[in-house]
């Protein structure tokens, strides 16, 4: 089970209002090191809502051009969840202008994705957790470090759903 709110660190009571320009077909999931929680939430996400197309970053470069770890993959695969084709990539201010919508897994991802941030560019970066109120999770704890991989994927599960119904206003 992922872990609570790390103390004072305030947990979200609602998810964010997204901007009505939003364009949903431009999201970029950030993790750490792009092997685990980034790319399992855009392979969760584009299993959900495959209309949608996504993609996935990590903050630093450690795995840059490899899959995701393994044991994320295995726990992907038990969901029926295939991220085979995915490969670790670096985060860039480039990113600003490629996606409508920035999604960080904690908040040492969100600062090093706002570190970046062009002057000016009004992209709504968020953390992933913010779609996924009912948990009371300010983040999604890195199963690289604490291998509980179903547990994070429970939360993914439940950030992705709440994205998705942020969006469906959307696609109407």
């Amino acid at each position: 089970m992922p872990r609570r709110s790390k103390p004072g660190h305030a947990t979200k009571t609602s998810a964010p209002i997204l901007p009505s320009r939003l364009e949903p077909s431009q999201i970029l999931f950030v993790c750490l090191g792009n092997i685990c929680r980034s790319p399992a939430a855009e392979g969760l996400f584009r299993a959900l809502e495959p209309s949608v197309d996504c993609d996935s970053a990590g903050t630093a470069s450690y795995h840059v051009g490899e899959p995701p770890y393994g044991a994320m993959r295995q726990a992907l695969e038990r969901r029926d969840v295939d991220v085979s084709d995915l490969r670790a990539r670096q985060f860039s201010a480039a990113d600003f202008s490629d996606f409508g919508l920035i999604l960080a897994m904690d908040l040492d991802n969100l600062a090093a994705i706002e570190a970046q941030r062009p002057r000016g560019n009004q992209v709504p970066v968020h953390l992933f957790t913010d779609f996924a109120p009912q948990t009371g999770m300010d983040h999604v704890p890195d199963p690289y470090y604490t291998r509980d991989f179903d547990g994070c994927l429970d939360l993914l599960e439940q950030a992705a759903a709440g994205l998705k119904q942020a969006l469906a206003p959307r696609h109407s």
